[in-house]
């Protein structure tokens, strides 16, 4: 198929990068420090790093892993929200030449039991609002050494102190937690600071990120993102949003979690390499403490998905902002909807651009151009250096207007799922396309349009949630005969999760249900609705159809 979307770049927007402009996201870095010494790079909670004070952190951490004997490739867990330590922890782990697991820090002890065995990591940096999480499997896994950090650590005296009272005391936000042995945060890098860190030789096939996600199918699994995927999507994105943005003169807010491949990519990686301000929300679902946030700086970008979007316009503090500083609004994550996408116009007067991608393509491969006009219900075209093909279910190309499943090339695609050779062979041919499990077209006019998703997963507030492991949670109920998941529209999150059951035991309520679940899942996968049935809908071969149940569903119950 002709490459047909080059007709809708932007004027100067180039076809190719060049992705051994940069050896290595460090190298990315250290240009950033070298360009923007002295303006400022991260700001939470009142508190702004500029790129050297930044630079001085990272250099301290690194040290730090390195005198605790990590060596090139070691896997180093990271479990906490938008916090200045945050970004600190980053890139002072792959300066140290060691790689980040990155760790949702609203993980339940099964899940990050499971994360911190599957990757191997011997040591992570946690919050210590989650340490309790940790205490409950420490003991089952590798975890050799442990940083615990507090949400006051990097605001100075008297503030962080405060900050700190008033989280555990007053908020009652830590649960008691006891650990064999670890360092506070701040100690950890007044250790690092006593010498500078050993400088390690890191190329692009190191891997730089363990990013674990449910893939296409099945069980949480590792996607080994190296240097070179992500350099190649900085300068894809880099390249895609030039005619947009200023280097050394853009602000933008960051309130998706960083441990996500769409804000870490986006906003972390992107927007550092010309120089930005980061403006790391804590917590979003605060929405007129955002605002408040949103108020004290000169925005120029944001990064989101629907779900916030929405949240924002329907809070009457949001019309107040001054948009006049506004040049980009990026949507990701999860489908936009025409509804929000033009009440965002309306009242911002800034386009809501969609962009699509995966964790395995690091993440981003399709976006609309900056230049859009309005919302066009698709989700844009192939970026620079990526190439697309729609297959039909034999694996042959479709032809252009029909429907298929969409497959993506390019150097932003991971190197595979760790340790699992299988699973990667199944997503990635021979050529190096990568199956996404997702139906598309290829409009006339060469924009990709998603269709339907080929699997079953479950997409909440631009979290992906597999049907298998809410299943095979529910299953361990002793009341539960038999159970099937599916995702019900929600106009709020996109989709809800809900579970049909087949009961053993007849008093089985279910509220039940719901607070087992909650003992082993993070929130967003904990099922909204239970419905009890006689029997599943099967196969022959005694498969459970999901789709039949999903056809069957009404809206939401």
């Amino acid at each position: 198929m002709d490459k047909v979307w080059f007709k809708n770049y932007q004027q100067g927007v180039a076809h190719e990068i060049d992705v051994n402009t940069f050896a290595s996201i460090n190298e990315v870095f250290d240009k950033s420090v070298a360009r923007f010494r002295d303006r400022p790079a991260v700001a939470c909670m009142d508190k702004v790093l500029s790129y050297c004070e930044l630079d001085r952190k990272v250099s301290d951490f690194a040290s730090y892993l390195q005198q605790l004997g990590l060596s090139k490739g070691s896997r180093v867990a990271i479990m906490m929200p938008n916090l200045l330590q945050y970004p600190i922890c980053v890139f002072g782990t792959l300066r140290a030449g060691c790689t980040v697991v990155n760790v949702n820090p609203l993980y339940t002890p099964r899940e990050l039991e499971h994360q911190l065995n599957d990757s191997g990591a011997e040591t992570i940096v946690i919050l210590e609002n989650f340490a309790s999480v940790l205490e409950d499997v420490i003991r089952k896994t590798r975890i050799k050494h442990v940083v615990v950090a507090s949400i006051g650590d990097m605001l100075g005296f008297p503030k962080g102190a405060i900050v700190n009272f008033v989280v555990r005391k007053v908020k009652k936000m830590v649960p008691a937690w006891q650990l064999p042995a670890y360092t506070r945060f701040n100690d950890a890098l007044a250790q690092g600071a006593r010498k500078p860190p050993v400088k390690v030789a890191v190329g692009h096939d190191d891997i730089a990120f363990l990013q674990y996600t449910g893939g296409t199918t099945g069980v949480s699994k590792g996607a080994m993102l190296i240097h070179r995927n992500i350099v190649a999507n900085m300068l894809q994105a880099g390249e895609w949003i030039k005619p947009a943005v200023r280097e050394g003169q853009e602000v933008i807010i960051t309130a998706l979690p960083l441990y996500h491949i769409f804000s870490l990519t986006a906003n972390l990686m992107a927007f550092t390499e010309i120089g930005a301000l980061n403006v790391l929300i804590t917590n979003p679902r605060d929405i007129p403490g955002f605002i408040k946030e949103i108020k004290k700086y000169p925005i120029t970008a944001m990064t989101g998905v629907n779900t916030l979007f929405n949240a924002l316009l329907n809070h009457p503090d949001f019309k107040t902002v001054d948009f006049s500083t506004w040049r980009l609004t990026l949507g990701g994550g999860m489908a936009v909807q025409k509804a929000v996408a033009e009440r965002w116009k309306q009242m911002t007067g800034v386009t809501l651009v969609e962009a699509y991608g995966l964790t395995e393509t690091s993440p981003a491969a399709c976006i609309n151009p900056l230049d859009l006009k309005d919302y066009n219900g698709t989700i844009g075209v192939p970026v620079p250096s990526t190439d697309i093909q729609i297959r039909d279910s034999e694996g042959r190309e479709a032809a252009q207007g029909e429907a298929g499943e969409l497959c993506i090339k390019g150097p932003q695609v991971m190197k595979g799922y760790w340790n699992r050779p299988e699973e990667t062979a199944k997503v990635i041919d021979a050529e190096g396309f990568l199956a996404t499990g997702d139906m598309a077209i290829i409009t006339p006019e060469g924009f990709v349009k998603l269709v339907d998703r080929k699997k079953d997963m479950i997409l909440v507030s631009g979290f992906n949630v597999y049907p298998n492991e809410i299943e095979d949670v529910v299953a361990m109920h002793p009341g539960v005969l038999e159970v099937a998941c599916i995702g019900v529209p929600d106009e709020k999150s996109g989709e809800l999760v809900k579970v049909f059951v087949v009961r053993k035991d007849p008093a089985l309520t279910a509220e039940a249900v719901i607070e087992h679940c909650k003992q082993n899942l993070t929130g967003y996968k904990v099922p909204k609705f239970v419905e009890f049935r006689d029997e599943l809908p099967k196969t022959n071969v005694g498969k459970i159809l999901r789709r039949a149940l999903r056809d069957a569903a009404p809206a939401k119950a």
